[in-house]
């Protein structure tokens, strides 16, 4: 249904998870690796955060969002759909960058995970210390 139609895409970044990202003229339906978002997501706040950019630019019911989305846990994921559909929406319509922008959207999250230092349990867990 979608293989021929123009579409925006975007890719979205956070923390282990990439998303990619394409927005099709449409009614609304949010799909996610071939499942529907209610499938995929359990937490309202996680669907919340994935149609954050939809419903900030008003576009909820204007367009269809599909993506695939690899990597990380069930927060990464919505944060890297969310920053997807945003970067979509940006090639869209250019009027949105000022909205997108303000609501901090367009800024991929830098905080990742801190790797392990040699000589430490952890990133900065040090060995237990023993007097004797």
């Amino acid at each position: 249904m979608y293989e021929s139609k123009p579409y925006f895409y975007g890719t979205g970044r956070r923390k282990k998870s990439v998303a990619r990202v394409r927005v099709y003229p449409g009614t609304g339906k949010i799909t996610i690796n071939d499942r529907d978002i209610d499938d995929y997501f359990g937490l309202e706040t996680l669907k919340l955060i994935v149609r954050q950019p939809l419903a900030i630019t008003e576009t909820s019911e204007k367009y269809d969002v599909i993506c695939r989305v690899a990597g990380g846990g069930v927060t990464g994921q919505a944060g890297a759909i969310r920053h997807g559909i945003a970067r979509a929406l940006l090639q869209s319509e250019d009027e949105v960058r000022p909205v997108l922008k303000k609501a901090g959207l367009l800024t991929r999250d830098p905080r990742m995970k801190e790797r392990k230092k040699y000589g430490l349990k952890g990133a900065r867990r040090a060995p237990q210390f023993s007097k004797r």
